[in-house]
């Protein structure tokens, strides 16, 4: 039963993809030639020559210009065409961070446990931790302080939505202590970033589903 309830999900998002169900075909490029690895160089031909979906084309919104990072092409949907660009990006990026800390986190409870941890949270792990967490009280500090800083962030990207002349950047918050994106490599930490970061949340997505299904974190299922 679980084998044709899988089958069937993977067809409808399948479908999802199909851009004559969903889009007119004036909304869309053309396709592409050809596509080629995408490279930064300087922001000046990012992604103009690379597309996720070859048969749909590029979308044919402002976003997909050539000068954003980490353009591949993808907007199935043309989101992008409807909502303010800048706090799209800010949203990815947030949501990339956070993913990349929980797929780190994920794999990490597998390996070891910190002193301490055992005492308060136990053997539990991944979903059944959270609810752990949530009944000893560690996720309402979590929630609270998360929050506090959250007040500020809403207020840098509100300023940079609606004012012209901040020239702040979507997810800059001024936070590198080791120098990494200093002088020419900040358009390569850039590019890194916003792939690793797509990489952990459908990672993350699938470290809870088969954790749900299977009992087991991800080292765990590895491992057997």
């Amino acid at each position: 039963m679980l084998s044709k309830v899988l089958f069937v999900s993977s067809l409808g998002a399948a479908a999802a993809f199909a851009p004559g169900a969903m889009l007119p075909a004036t909304a869309r490029r053309t396709p592409a030639t050809s596509t080629k690895m995408q490279l930064w160089d300087d922001g000046k031909s990012q992604g103009k020559g690379v597309t996720a979906i070859p048969f749909a084309g590029r979308p044919d919104t402002p976003a997909f210009d050539g000068t954003w990072v980490g353009d591949t092409g993808f907007d199935p949907l043309c989101i992008s065409g409807n909502l303010d660009m800048k706090f799209l990006r800010e949203a990815e990026l947030k949501h990339c961070r956070v993913a990349m800390l929980a797929t780190a986190g994920a794999i990490a409870q597998d390996l070891f446990s910190f002193p301490g941890a055992k005492d308060v949270l136990g053997d539990a792990k991944m979903t059944a931790l959270h609810d752990v967490a949530v009944s000893k009280g560690a996720m309402g500090q979590l929630l609270l302080w998360i929050g506090f800083f959250e007040l500020f962030s809403t207020a840098a990207v509100i300023q940079m939505c609606t004012d012209d002349t901040i020239t702040r950047k979507p997810g800059d918050f001024g936070f590198d202590p080791l120098s990494l994106g200093k002088g020419d490599k900040l358009a390569r930490m850039e590019l890194a970033e916003i792939k690793n970061g797509r990489l952990a949340m459908i990672a993350i997505g699938g470290i809870v589903h088969h954790y749900l299904i299977t009992g087991k974190g991800p080292m765990e299922l590895i491992t057997g």
